[in-house]
């Protein structure tokens, strides 16, 4: 499986279009012209367009200009955008200046192309922290239907064929939600198998995970992950989703089967769901660093349309490799 590879070429087939609104950050720039002499995706670069050409011509990036580029504070339809935002906020207090104004942060006005369906996904976070880049997303784009909470998963490339699928894992939530309850985190579940299909085009067998299996210990908080996984079954019937599995049985076929018995889940899960965040994060480190795993995202769930949060140290690689899944995620949520 070269899981790259068929992550960009998928984005080429159906070329989407998504929005960088950190059009003047160099990393982006970089990775957004190669993007675009790819064909990998149509792009929406934000940023002063004087700026953006003198970045483009100190870095040697010829293919800049077949991308679309919207200067945030001087552009046709800063009016039009601003209504649309009023219209949005106005029952939570939003004035039309106040709108105005905001319709000339980069973040915002993705976020506002978007909803105006002229995008179809947007990248940020090189500059910005996850809190910008997640609320304009939550205020104009929400959740989607049947979900009412974000999360992050994460791709996980081991070298351990005999697990997930052929070495792949994908687990969540490693990003967003510190605690979640079980309605929560039965959305997490549900969210995190869209993204495995829509992502590494697996079928996503999913491990609910806790340090009990079948009931194997009792606690409140084991409670909560068989409590996720009923509600998760109820959200999606046609998922293959077990727990509460501990990550021996999970990923075991012998062990699953001792633990287990009988489960299609138990021993051959490819992905993984942790109760809570801290487990999340340093469960995928613990693999990245001492399996020497190469972990891709965290890739943002549960927004109606794709909106991702890049690393503010992350590479140009990071950030092209970010814009293809962004483009998988919105090719998954038209149904394509």
């Amino acid at each position: 499986m070269d899981l790259i590879k068929d992550i960009v070429a998928r984005a080429k087939s159906q070329k989407q279009r998504i929005v960088l609104p950190e059009g003047t950050e160099e990393r982006t720039l970089k990775a957004a012209d190669r993007v675009l002499a790819e064909g990998v995706a149509d792009l929406i670069i934000i940023g002063n367009p004087d700026e953006i050409k003198a970045l483009a011509e100190i870095n040697g990036l010829t293919n800049i200009n077949k991308g679309t580029i919207i200067d945030p504070e001087n552009h046709p339809k800063m009016e039009e955008y601003a209504q649309l935002l009023f219209e949005l906020r106005k029952k939570k207090g939003m004035t039309i200046e106040e709108a105005r104004k905001l319709v000339k942060d980069p973040l915002y006005l993705g976020c506002l192309i978007i909803k105006n369906s002229e995008a179809d996904g947007q990248l940020a976070g090189a500059r910005n922290t996850t809190g910008n880049v997640l609320r304009p997303a939550l205020q104009i784009i929400k959740t989607a239907p049947g979900i009412s909470c974000v999360s992050g998963a994460m791709l996980l490339l081991t070298q351990a064929p005999e697990f997930g699928e052929e070495g792949l894992l994908v687990m969540g939530d490693v990003a967003v939600m510190p605690v979640p309850d079980a309605a929560q985190l039965a959305q997490i579940a549900v969210c995190t198998a869209q993204t495995a299909k829509a992502i590494a085009d697996i079928e996503p067998r999913v491990a609910m995970l806790s340090f009990s299996s079948h009931g194997s210990a009792s606690h409140e908080v084991v409670d909560k992950v068989v409590e996720a996984t009923r509600l998760a079954r109820e959200m999606k019937p046609d998922l293959q989703i077990d727990g509460e599995l501990q990550a021996d049985a999970a990923l075991v076929p012998k062990i699953g089967e001792s633990k287990a018995p009988g489960s299609s889940v138990a021993g051959h899960a490819n992905v993984l769901v942790v109760p809570n965040l801290e487990v999340g994060n340093i469960g995928y480190k613990l693999v990245q660093r001492l399996g020497r795993a190469k972990a891709i995202g965290p890739i943002l769930q549960g927004i109606a349309r794709p909106v991702n949060d890049l690393s503010r140290g992350c590479s140009v690689d990071d950030v092209y490799m970010m814009i293809a899944i962004t483009a998988d995620q919105a090719i998954a949520a038209k149904g394509l």
